[in-house]
């Protein structure tokens, strides 16, 4: 497809996006998943910040990292649901060029985000079951403020060049991205001439932050697991398993739609585009929207205080005026 506004630099003024190549005549129906996915996900993250916020009871590490979480989910969502929408049901398939890098810079970004906090709350599972004792003093709330701001700053820092770089490349006349997002590899993937660069720094944005945050989730998670076989009751055991599930859900819910994301821009020729796209949107998507569920249950202070608001609702409702 040839593009439509194109001016004299060696960029498009806009981009269109392809949605999902190949279910056109689908993609109405399925934004409707979609679409319930991201109402979930935003209510129930900001329900579990309001909880947070309101109840002093929760303002330890454990809870104001699942504010983080819970943040970064709804800006993340919300950076490609809307445009999204706008492709299945409108057929507003039209990007300007900034706001497809800006988008491509903010999707990228918030993912990054998203898994050091996943990271951080590994460290907090690890040093509230194995130092019990000094959990508060080591993650005292500065120190939980530094590394929410540390790894905001490591997210804006290394997902910023994704952009810059894409924007002094020279591209071809397709300005057609068989994508419902502008993500960084099918963007690249435009471009007429040399892509090593943006390629190979891709691969090490992903090892140093996926790769880093995985290695240290993982040698959290296996000194936990150490510790937890030492405790002398079988009880113990299950309480302190309980407390690291609702973690480990989570953390498989981000990484293994991530992964397979990845491996298919740079090796999967063989899977399906369209099965590559739908993951891919299940990526950014599933976890915003499981999150909350997931701690809502688990977690007992959060279900206990979301009961206790909706009761008070209720017999609110109830009691004649």
């Amino acid at each position: 497809m040839v593009c439509l506004n194109t001016s004299t630099h060696s960029h498009p003024d806009t981009f269109l996006l392809g949605g999902i190549p190949g279910l056109e005549e689908a993609q109405f129906w399925i934004a409707f998943p979609f679409f319930i996915m991201y109402v979930i996900a935003v209510l129930g993250n900001v329900i579990v910040l309001f909880i947070i916020k309101t109840e002093p009871s929760l303002h330890e590490p454990m809870y104001l990292f699942l504010a983080m979480l819970a943040s970064t989910d709804v800006l993340l969502s919300t950076s490609l649901v809307p445009k999204m929408l706008g492709i299945f049901w409108l057929n507003s398939r039209e990007i300007g060029f900034h706001a497809c890098l800006a988008q491509m810079f903010f999707v990228h970004a918030f993912s990054s985000v998203e898994s050091g906090v996943l990271m951080a709350m590994a460290l907090d599972r690890y040093v509230a079951i194995c130092c019990p004792l000094r959990h508060s003093s080591i993650l005292s709330i500065p120190i939980i403020v530094t590394i929410g701001s540390l790894v905001l700053a490591r997210g804006v820092l290394l997902v910023s060049p994704f952009s810059f770089l894409a924007h002094g490349l020279p591209f071809g006349q397709s300005c057609l991205i068989p994508h419902s997002y502008c993500e960084h590899m099918a963007v690249v993937k435009l471009v007429c001439g040399d892509t090593r660069v943006n390629v190979i720094y891709g691969l090490f944005v992903a090892f140093m932050v996926v790769g880093f945050d995985v290695l240290i989730i993982s040698m959290s998670y296996a000194m936990i697991l150490q510790a937890i076989l030492r405790l002398p009751s079988t009880d113990a055991r299950l309480k302190a398993f309980s407390t690291c599930a609702s973690h480990l859900c989570v953390i498989l819910a981000f990484y293994i739609p991530g992964l397979f994301t990845f491996l298919a821009h740079r090796f999967g020729h063989n899977v399906p585009h369209h099965v590559h796209i739908i993951i891919a949107n299940l990526y950014l998507l599933a976890p915003p929207m499981l999150n909350p569920i997931v701690y809502g249950v688990k977690t007992k202070q959060i279900r206990e205080r979301m009961l206790r608001i909706f009761s008070r609702k209720e017999l609110e409702q109830r009691v004649p005026v």
